[in-house]
């Protein structure tokens, strides 16, 4: 699924870097300066999509590959279906953590197939986080993290950036966000003490109480109704749901 073109298959530490930054590049276009296309191509109402990056610099919104297994690790399925139970820029933060999370797969993929040694896989690594993450360039962070390390060059310690955490560190100030605004929104009875810690499987946010939810049957995993298009009265007549996931998992050949 390499915008056209047949089977790539970088071979080098270099290669895979390459590969790397051009799929860096089309994905972070998507969720920055052609972010009003890519939020209009992710209809809630179309099926399992998922936002590709290719070495080209180009990006794409699709279905997942037919083939199983795919040809390369698959991005996050269903990143549509969120996009209208949240914010604008927290969806776009969500889906940025899960591209980050996909371009280092891919590049781990190739390693692996490849056959790097523990040199080799420890070059790529850092070579790919010296990067700022897309998480980081989509929320901003990233420019932060250039103005304190200029001007505060004369405290050394303070102004050099943790690489080796960079990405888990963006990954945990958003959990905390969402978990701030789930504290600001006042978890006091106690159904909602029971269910506090459950994240609906399709946008990542908490549980609560004036929301309707639904639990697939298959995964076992909670969703708010909005963001699988389910309604109190339509899950009446439901015996047994399952998830948007779970129903293309096995529609597939």
């Amino acid at each position: 699924m390499d915008a056209g073109s047949g089977p790539y298959n970088p071979r080098t530490v270099e290669e895979v870097f390459r590969d790397f930054k051009g799929r860096r590049a089309g994905m972070i276009k998507a969720l920055t300066t052609d972010v009003e296309e890519f939020f209009n191509q992710c209809d809630p109402e179309k099926e399992n999509l998922c936002l590709y990056g290719f070495p080209s610099e180009q990006w794409e919104v699709n279905l997942p590959a037919d083939e199983v297994p795919p040809e390369l690790p698959e991005p996050a399925l269903g990143i549509n279906f969120a996009r209208d139970g949240m914010q604008e820029k927290d969806w776009l933060s969500l889906v940025a953590v899960h591209s980050d999370a996909w371009l280092l797969a891919v590049a781990f993929y190739f390693g692996a197939r490849f056959g790097f040694d523990k040199n080799d896989r420890k070059r790529l690594f850092n070579m790919i986080n010296e990067l700022p993450t897309i998480f980081e360039v989509v929320t901003g962070t990233a420019k932060k993290q250039v103005k304190e390390k200029s001007g505060t060059n004369h405290s050394s310690n303070k102004s050099k950036p943790n690489t080796k955490a960079r990405g888990s560190e963006s990954h945990s100030k958003y959990t905390k966000s969402m978990e701030q605004k789930e504290e600001e929104d006042g978890l006091e009875d106690e159904e909602e003490d029971e269910h506090g810690e459950t994240l609906c499987g399709a946008c990542g946010e908490n549980y609560a109480s004036d929301e309707f939810w639904i639990c697939c049957d298959i995964c076992e995993k909670w969703f708010h109704g909005k963001c699988v298009k389910i309604t109190p009265a339509r899950a009446e007549h439901i015996k047994q749901y399952k998830c948007p996931s779970c129903s293309n998992k096995r529609a597939r050949p």
